[in-house]
């Protein structure tokens, strides 16, 4: 299987710059896993599409607005980009300028409230950096640092809370669970009044999210790490609705990623926490998921990879053909696909 065959073309135009005014307004592309067929709608039809007695699995995860724009001591601007909490207040971090921010250099952020101090120097490039400041980092951090936006978003984001879940609750991401974006707290309360239970589960999102796969053969590619979590009351509802025949609706890869992660043979859940390294592509069996919520990816991804392996590389393609042509919007500020 290679790379290439996960290729499409995407004029520019329609990757979505900024989010929609309403959450739910975006279009919904509903796909059959086993025919291929689709259908066109809004993202508040969503809940005609699930049944009484299905659970709905949402990844609380919250972005860390992570980009910090400091200066050097020297007077020069630097920028910070936190990826992982190491302990003791220093953080794997994506810094620029490279060249100017060896083991021993410093950058002042705000009005000197946080100070960063460059430790080590990783071999891909990061650095290990230690943090000073008073009071309660993320506070801190709510203050001064801006959202992580990702690489194809150009525009400044005008309300940061836009590129956060409406139930996002657990602060450790670098990146949104960008499907949970279309959420709103009404949709929400409507799909659980229709006898739709709804759990949480927790995955941190990191940059590899957008890391490109570099290698032709898709099985040789050595997928990113994420921490994430089961908690108990969600395995138990997990466990419940199979046993009662219903179905386990993922909303986003990464909360597709997190069950299939720890569920057993069976498609049974036990509350779990730590890495995970699943790399889903075609081939792949589904323990535990039965369909999934999901925005539209970029190509030659593993995203794209994983609602491949779900309803039909040529299924997908074909769906997405179609978005192209009906000019969806793609992409973290895009439209949605509902795979079933």
């Amino acid at each position: 299987m290679k790379t290439s065959d996960f290729y499409y073309e995407l004029p520019p135009d329609l990757i979505a710059q900024t989010p929609l005014k309403q959450r739910d307004g975006s279009r919904l592309l509903a796909l059959e896993k086993e025919t291929g067929l689709w259908e066109h709608k809004r993202f508040f039809d969503l809940p005609s599409y699930l049944n009484p007695g299905d659970c709905l699995i949402l990844n609380n995860s919250r972005v860390l607005p992570a980009r910090l724009i400091g200066h050097r001591e020297t007077g020069g601007v630097s920028e910070v980009l936190l990826l992982t909490e190491k302990g003791d207040n220093v953080w794997e971090c994506l810094v620029r300028p490279g060249k100017k921010l060896r083991p021993g250099a410093r950058v002042k952020f705000g009005d000197g409230q946080l100070e960063a101090e460059i430790l080590e120097v990783l071999p891909d490039g990061n650095r290990h950096v230690k943090f000073y400041y008073q009071g309660i980092f993320l506070e801190v951090l709510e203050e001064l640092g801006r959202m992580p936006l990702p690489p194809y978003i150009k525009e400044e984001l005008q309300d940061q809370e836009r590129y956060q879940t409406v139930y996002s609750k657990v602060p450790g991401s670098a990146a949104a669970p960008t499907a949970g974006l279309h959420f709103t707290p009404e949709l929400l309360k409507q799909i659980e009044q229709m006898g739709v239970k709804i759990g949480y589960v927790t995955l941190h999102v990191g940059l590899g999210t957008f890391r490109p796969v570099k290698v032709e053969d898709v099985e040789t590619h050595d997928m990113h790490s994420e921490y994430c979590m089961v908690p108990q009351e969600t395995a138990d509802l997990i466990n419940e609705t199979k046993h009662h025949g219903g179905r386990v609706v993922c909303v986003g890869t990464t909360s597709c990623r997190t069950i299939e992660s720890f569920a057993n043979e069976d498609g049974t859940m036990d509350a779990h926490a730590g890495w995970t390294k699943i790399f889903i592509y075609p081939g792949y069996r589904f323990k535990c998921l039965d369909a999934l919520v999901t925005n539209f990816h970029l190509p030659e991804s593993t995203l794209l990879m994983l609602v491949s392996a779900l309803a039909g590389k040529e299924h997908i393609m074909n769906a997405y053909a179609e978005a192209v042509k009906e000019n969806y919007r793609f992409f973290s500020f895009g439209d949605a696909m509902f795979i079933h």
